[in-house]
């Protein structure tokens, strides 16, 4: 994997892996390989550049490389906020087992259990694995869910559904999701965002002029380099 420098504003991006491992480096000075189970938090805020390359020692067998990446709206008087990275371990993070499930709460709070993730707005994510035949909850406080299914299949209220897929549900409504066969969920929530968003390539704003602006600043070389890097990824011209 090698994603060369790249610019992000408005925006927050988890990064989590299920197996491989993922060398980030940032604009701010860091510089952190990111391992299976650990939290990396990236608040991209009024500007930040990173890249995202698999170290030097996993390029040397036949490791591979199983993640997801989500990207997270800041509220609007959050959009400009200076940017900073938050890393957790996978051993800092709340894990419950309990019969058939097995969860890790990687921000928020689930089954319980609260991570000590630092937030700017209210939302959940958490990684759930169900043995065939077991059932867990999603809880109805967030006025925003969403389960995806990374592996597996799942039933949820008589219908069934496999991997890859994401389900988004009504506010308020009681969802039990039952495994069919062995399944690997990612369990998401939040606040709902006050107003719309826009999205060009790797900026989001809640004012399309702004996106703008970052445009011609990553154009014209004006974001902060990522120290250790020479390459980047040039500005789309369509």
């Amino acid at each position: 994997m090698d994603v060369r420098p790249h610019p992000h504003i408005g925006l927050a991006t988890v990064t989590y892996l299920f197996d491989g491992r993922v060398m980030h480096r940032d604009s701010e000075g860091n510089t952190l390989e990111i391992t299976p189970g650990a939290m990396n938090l990236m608040t991209a805020g009024r500007g930040i550049a990173h890249s995202e390359r698999s170290p030097q020692s996993a390029r040397l067998g036949h490791d591979g490389l199983f993640g997801i990446q989500s990207w997270i709206a800041l509220p609007q008087i959050y959009e400009e906020i200076d940017p900073s990275f938050q890393h957790f371990d996978a051993g800092e993070l709340p894990v419950i087992e309990d019969g058939g499930i097995w969860a890790r709460v990687i921000a928020g709070s689930a089954f319980g259990q609260n991570s000590p993730v630092g937030m700017l707005s209210d939302w959940l994510y958490a990684e759930v694995v169900l043995e065939a035949g077991a059932s867990a909850p999603l809880d109805p406080n967030h006025e925003e869910r969403a389960i995806y299914v990374v592996e597996g299949e799942v039933d949820i209220a008589g219908e069934t559904f496999e991997a890859p897929r994401l389900l988004i549900f009504r506010p308020g409504d009681r969802i039990t999701v039952r495994a069919t066969q062995r399944a690997r969920l990612m369990f998401l929530g939040g606040t709902a965002l006050e107003g719309p968003r826009y999205i060009w390539w790797n900026f989001v704003s809640s004012r399309r002029e702004r996106i703008e602006q970052a445009k011609e600043e990553w154009k014209s070389g004006r974001f902060t380099p990522v120290p250790g890097e020479t390459e980047f990824i040039p500005l789309p011209e369509t």
